[in-house]
């Protein structure tokens, strides 16, 4: 990612902030309707797991300019991941629902540009947590 795409999800993200709470029923609502067999993956409160989403991704896209301390933080949450059940081909739909949920939030500032550099930002992240992941699996299986 460039400065510019940066710059862009940070400033976004500025807009979702205000919505967070709809932007995270939105999101969950969404990637039920994608993957239903996601759903007994959530077992506490999901407003309070959306307030964790929320907060994970201003973690997230604060860190965009400082990514070799963001990298560790995200391999350790894939890695958390693999207890709860994520499986690799999760995170492909869960980029699909937060997309969607960033179309709908912001309207008419989720142009073009935005939508390639938030599509960006979630393989760079996505990919550092499967990352995580595949060590965890490596872990276990040692």
């Amino acid at each position: 990612m460039n400065s510019e795409q940066i710059s862009l999800v940070q400033s976004s993200f500025e807009d979702v902030r205000p919505i967070a709470d709809v932007a995270s029923e939105l999101f969950y609502a969404r990637l039920f309707v994608l993957d239903p067999s996601l759903r007994p993956l959530f077992k506490g409160n999901m407003v309070e797991q959306g307030r964790m989403l929320m907060s994970m991704l201003s973690s997230a896209v604060g860190g965009l300019t400082r990514l070799d301390t963001l990298a560790p933080v995200l391999r350790n949450l894939g890695a958390r991941h693999v207890a709860y059940g994520v499986r690799d081909e999760h995170y492909a739909t869960v980029g699909s629902a937060l997309l969607w949920t960033l179309e709908q939030g912001l309207e008419s500032k989720f142009t073009p540009a935005v939508r390639e550099a938030w599509s960006l930002a979630y393989t760079l992240l996505s990919s550092a947590m499967q990352q995580g992941a595949q060590e965890a699996n490596v872990t276990e299986s040692a």
